[in-house]
Order: C-alpha cells, then structure tokens, then sequence
C-alpha cells in the first residue's frame, strides 16, 4: 500500500497529487483488489427525469474527498476518543469508475453491477458513489450470490423521496424505481425508508404498496419527533445491512447541488447520529452515496458533505468491525 503523509517524504496537501477519494490507491486491475474498503464511481445519469448532471458527482465527491486525506494520524473524534481510518489498520482503495455506455442503461447498469461483485469477491466492503439513484439497481443485484452464502439484505435508505415507483411509461430502472426493485428481490427482508417528505416521487399507491413489501416509511419529522434511537430500534437488530444515501435527504440549505431537491431535510449530525447508531446493532456491508449534481452548487458544499459523511461512514463501519 502506499504510503500517506509525512513518512514517504512528502507533505502531499489536498491540492497535490491524484484525485481518487481520500487520495487512497488506484487500484486499476479488478482482479487484484487487496483492501478491506473499495470506493467505486458509478457516473451514470440517464435515471434523472429532472435536472441531470448526477453523471458528474463520483469526480467531484472525490476532488472533495482530498479535504479529508488524513495524512500520518487517521482521524481522530475526541467526542468518541476514536481514531477513525488509522493507517495500517484500515485498507482503502479507489478502483475507479464502471464504464458507462452513454444511452445505454442496461449496459451500464450491468457494468456497475460487475464491479461491486468483484469488491465482494475480494472481500472488500463496497463503496459506489453515483450517479443518480437508479444505480442502486445494480448494486443491490450484485449481492444475489453473496446473499446466497451469507444471508439476507436490510435496505436502509435515507432520502427525500420513496423511489417505489413500479412502472411509467415502460421505465422500471430509473431513479424513481430502484427501492421497488429492491423490495422484489427475495434476498432483501424489508427496507427502512428513513426522511421521505412532502411531494414524493411515488403516488398513494406505491406507498401502500411498500408497507406490504415489508417497507417501514418515517419522515424527517417523525424521526425528529421520536429521537434517534427510537428510529434505531425500528430497523432489525443483528441485520446484514445496505445504506443507500441519496444527498437530497438533506436539507437544499446543506445540499443544494442535487437534481431534485426538497426542502424540510436532515441536517448533518442527525444522519451522522443515525449511521454511527446502525453500524453498532449490525453489520453494514455495503454503501451508496447518489445524487450529488455538482454543477447546481458553486462553493462545493454539497459535495463536501458527500465526502466528510462517506469518510466518517466507513471509518465507524471498520470500526465497528474491527474494533
């Protein structure tokens, strides 16, 4: 692995160098992955029914990732006196980006779900940033043979919108539809659908149809009504989770750069608070990050967010797994 921070030599500043994420490795050779974390892009946003420009989010997240490569020290919190990300005893590598065929969804698709199966071959635990939220279609289907030996998926979505939508127009794999095509998968056991408000991307009847696909739906509101960890003891403990992260979950004031935006979202600290709390009653085993638009934000600030909440996910998921 190479060496960050003063050790090789170099003082290497945020604006120095390559930008993968977290200006971790480039590893380019899917075959040869040798991490405990692998950070893929999936910059694809045929999806969007809005505003585009979600294709461009995995550079951007990444060129903000950089503000938080840690150097010598990991990272330390001293509100949970943990060094989070250490050096030497957390792997991380940037494997790049799924190839894209431009018009071509399934194709693409297709591509994004081959990477994510090679991080799981590897071992690794997968990463994707997007894109717009269909390629959680892909993501979710690459896990069909790792459920096979290792169990069920809890979904746990954090989003403005439901994203149940069946069918429009013969579109069943855009960014409207990934959470229905994930409830279909006989390997995902329910889904939480956490911060869904106001004018919904899904009608009354996909609602319905979510709670009897086993989907538990909270707003923003009510997960503020009732405190973190009443929303905590609502998602199965001891669970195989996957955390799907759609920015607009977020409220537009922190968030702007993102296709469809809503105002009434989370803050920062609320969905920080939430994840350190799920990473603790099981076990996270893979992640998107979707959504960010960049060009729809000048200062930068939402994919500064993007980044800083991607690198305190995994360092308290690979904490909580090695302690």
């Amino acid at each position: 692995m190479a060496q960050h921070g003063y050790e090789s030599g170099r003082l290497n500043l945020p604006f120095v160098g390559i930008c993968t994420f977290g200006k971790y490795p480039y590893v380019e050779d899917w075959d040869r992955i040798d991490a405990d974390v692998a950070i893929m892009g999936a910059p694809f946003d045929f999806g969007a029914q809005w505003r585009s420009g979600a294709r461009m989010g995995p550079r951007s997240v990444r060129e903000a990732s950089t503000l938080f490569a840690f150097g010598h020290a990991g990272a330390y919190d001293h509100e949970d006196d943990v060094t989070y990300l250490e050096p030497g005893k957390v792997r991380i590598v940037d494997i790049g980006d799924a190839d894209i065929v431009h018009t071509d969804t399934m194709k693409s698709h297709a591509n994004i779900a081959f990477g994510v199966r090679k991080i799981l071959q590897a071992g690794a635990l997968p990463v994707v940033i997007g894109g717009d939220h269909s390629i959680n279609i892909p993501c979710i289907n690459a896990f069909e043979e790792d459920c096979a030996k290792n169990g069920p998926l809890h979904v746990v979505q954090i989003d403005a919108h439901l994203d149940f939508v069946d069918e429009r127009h013969g579109v069943r794999y855009g960014h409207g539809n990934p959470m229905r095509r994930a409830a279909e998968k006989p390997y995902v056991s329910g889904l939480s659908q956490i911060g869904i408000r106001n004018v919904s991307s899904t009608a009354r009847d996909g609602y319905e149809a979510a709670r009897a696909m086993g989907s538990d739906i909270q707003s923003v509101r009510q997960v503020r009504s009732m405190g973190t960890e009443a929303m905590l003891a609502r998602i199965p403990t001891g669970a195989r989770y996957y955390l799907t992260i759609d920015i607009d979950g977020f409220d537009p004031s922190i968030a702007p750069g993102t296709g469809t935006p809503s105002h009434g979202g989370f803050l920062y600290y609320e969905v920080l608070e939430l994840i350190a709390g799920l990473v603790k009653q099981g076990t996270v085993v893979g992640v998107d990050l979707v959504e960010v638009a960049p060009d729809y934000d000048h200062t930068q600030t939402t994919s500064i967010l993007a980044a800083q909440l991607l690198m305190n996910t995994v360092g308290r998921i690979m904490h909580a797994r090695k302690g």
